[in-house]
C-alpha cells in the first residue's frame, strides 16, 4: 500500500481523490446529471437521491434510494404511500430526511389533484374519465362519490365530490346531485365512486342507485352521460356496458 511521505506525495493523493471523484459517473452524481440532463433523465432512484441528499459509509445516496424502492416494489405510489416509520427503516435515512420525501410526494398528489379538479376537456370516453379522476381517488381506503358536469359539447364544467362513504360504500345523494347540476345549467353528468377493494364490479347496490339517479336526471332534462368505478388500475364503465344500461 502507498503511504505518503513527503508534501509532494500527499498533494499527489490529493489530486489523485479529486480526479476520481469527478470521474464518477454522472448516474453516482444525480444533481450534476439534472444540471446537464434534465429532470426526466433521471430515474425514479436517481431523483429520490436528490431529497435523500447523502449517503452512507458504505453506500452511496443513489444506492441508499434505490434500497428505498426496493422495499416499495420498485413502484413509487408504493414509497409515497409508506408512514415516516417505515421510511426511516432504511439505512441512511433519518426522520429529516423521511419528511423531506412525505412533503415531496405530498406536494405531487396535491398538484395532481389541482390538476384533475381544474382540468377542461372534452370528454369521449370511460378512458378520460379514468384518467381525469384517478390523482383524485387512487389510494384512498374509503369510498367517495364524485360527479363532473357536462354542457352539451360533453365538455367538463365542474366537478365535485358529493359524499365520503366507508371502506365498502359511500351515498349517492340524488336530491343534491340534481340541484348541483341545474345549478350549473349541465346537460349532462358522469357519476364516479372509487372501490378501495380493488375490483371495480359494481355491485346491486351501485346498479339500484345509478338507475335511480337517472331516472331522476331525465325528468329535468339532464343525461347521465356514463357511471366510472374506479378501482387502482383499473374502471368499470356502465356506459361500455349496454345490458346493464338496458336495465335504466
Amino acid at each position: 500500500m502507498f503511504y505518503p511521505k513527503t508534501t509532494a506525495d500527499f498533494l499527489f493523493v490529493l489530486s489523485f481523490a479529486s480526479m476520481r471523484l469527478k470521474e464518477l459517473c454522472l448516474d453516482d452524481r444525480p444533481r450534476e446529471k439534472m444540471l446537464e440532463k434534465g429532470t426526466s433523465a433521471l430515474s425514479n432512484a436517481e431523483l429520490l437521491a436528490i431529497m435523500i441528499r447523502t449517503g452512507t459509509g458504505n453506500m452511496n445516496v443513489v444506492d441508499v434510494a434505490r434500497t428505498l424502492l426496493q422495499m416499495g416494489g420498485g413502484r413509487l405510489n408504493e414509497v409515497a404511500d409508506m408512514p415516516l416509520e417505515k421510511l426511516c427503516s432504511v439505512n441512511g435515512i433519518g426522520r429529516s430526511k423521511a419528511v423531506t420525501i412525505a412533503a415531496a410526494f405530498e406536494l405531487g398528489r396535491r398538484c395532481a389533484m389541482e390538476l384533475a379538479i381544474n382540468e377542461k376537456v372534452s370528454v369521449s370516453s370511460p378512458k378520460t374519465v379514468f384518467r381525469m379522476m384517478l390523482p383524485l381517488l387512487k389510494g384512498l381506503d374509503h369510498e367517495e362519490c364524485w360527479v363532473i358536469f357536462l354542457n352539451r359539447a360533453n365538455y367538463v364544467i365542474g366537478k365535485e365530490r358529493m359524499s365520503v362513504g366507508g371502506l365498502d360504500s359511500t351515498v349517492m345523494d340524488v336530491k343534491t346531485i340534481l340541484r348541483r347540476a341545474l345549478d350549473r345549467k349541465a346537460s349532462g353528468v358522469i357519476l364516479v365512486h372509487n372501490h378501495p377493494s380493488g375490483n371495480a364490479m359494481p355491485g346491486q347496490a351501485d346498479i339500484r342507485q345509478t338507475s335511480i339517479l337517472k331516472k331522476a336526471l331525465q325528468t329535468c332534462e339532464i343525461g347521465l352521460i356514463d357511471h366510472v368505478v374506479i378501482a387502482e388500475d383499473s374502471w368499470y364503465s356502465f356506459a361500455d356496458e349496454q345490458l346493464v344500461m338496458e336495465k335504466f
